[in-house]
């Protein structure tokens, strides 16, 4: 079994690669050939340190040069700080494949999966980009989904950071980058994406204009939201990764009022892949992602394939 590290996975794992992995994989997940665990946690106190231990994981079937796995995502928390490992494994033999440090591709996954969602249903035609947070997702947004749509505006909008990291990207994305606040960002953006920590709703969601697409990606907690009422029951379609996880730590959802959401609005991204949906121009999305093991272990399998382990 090979130990994996960060230099290693950075190395050999880019944007566009993360992004065409987890494609494959909620589409395996929409035609029912993928199978997700769910996420466990268990908290403690000890040394006046908050502590925590999450697990998650899935099982992939092979897809051309990459074999079938099995494989499972491990965290600590400790006082908000997070590390991450992924054990990966044979589906051939049930033999440990290697563990790779998974800071790096977790940070990439998170946004990657965002852009397989907004290739779907972003409109085509969007040309400015909003991004609520200062923080390590609201970056890895920005420079993913310039990838796929050609924006001429960003816009920024965060409690702290954000002059700093509008500059940031406004040298990195070659894009005019501006601090505004959350009304402005939500009322003037095609795509807008938080990625905050805030437990209450970032804006009115009456705000948004017809035709955006909204990723949000801050909270995998059933007691934060960041999106209100108003914007989801506006949403032609709120997507998820996968409806037990949505239903369980999507606060959003969770503390939405009962009917906000029809049922046969909500739906999985891997369905989407698998059978792209019609888009009506004037139609609002929500996109809500909480994370799940399908997204780790499908960059563990590419990473330790490219680096010869299976």
């Amino acid at each position: 079994m090979r130990l994996i590290t960060e230099a290693d996975v950075a190395a050999v794992l880019d944007p566009d690669s993360a992004r065409a992995a987890l494609r494959a994989a909620f589409a395996q997940h929409g035609r029912g050939q993928a199978q997700v665990l769910g996420r466990h946690r268990a908290t403690a106190s000890l040394g006046g340190a908050a502590l925590a231990i999450s697990a998650m994981g899935a099982i992939l079937e092979a897809d051309g040069e990459l074999p079938a796995v099995l494989g499972t995502k491990v965290y600590s928390a400790r006082n908000g700080r997070y590390h991450f490992l992924v054990s990966l494994f044979s589906a051939a033999t049930g033999e440990a494949l290697a563990t790779l440090e998974a800071n790096e591709f977790t940070r990439l996954r998170t946004a990657a999966a965002s852009v397989v969602a907004a290739e779907l249903l972003a409109l085509p035609q969007a040309r400015s980009l909003a991004v609520f947070g200062a923080g390590i997702q609201a970056r890895a947004h920005a420079e993913a989904l310039v990838r796929v749509r050609r924006f001429e505006r960003l816009l920024v909008c965060a409690r702290s950071g954000a002059e700093a990291l509008a500059a940031e990207l406004s040298a990195a994305l070659g894009l005019p980058a501006e601090v505004v606040d959350a009304s402005t960002a939500a009322a003037e953006a095609d795509v807008i994406v938080t990625a905050t920590r805030s437990p209450t709703p970032l804006f009115d969601g009456g705000l948004v204009k017809p035709g955006a697409f909204v990723a949000a990606v801050g909270s995998s907690t059933k007691t934060a939201r960041e999106l209100d009422d108003a914007l989801l029951g506006r949403a032609a379609l709120v997507v998820v990764e996968w409806l037990e996880a949505a239903r369980q730590e999507a606060g959003d959802l969770v503390l939405a009022a009962p009917g906000t959401v029809a049922p046969e609005r909500l739906v999985e991204l891997g369905g989407l892949v698998a059978s792209p949906p019609p888009r009506r121009p004037e139609d609002v999305v929500v996109y809500k992602s909480v994370g799940i093991g399908l997204e780790d272990v499908a960059l563990a399998r590419l990473v330790a394939h490219r680096l010869g382990v299976c």
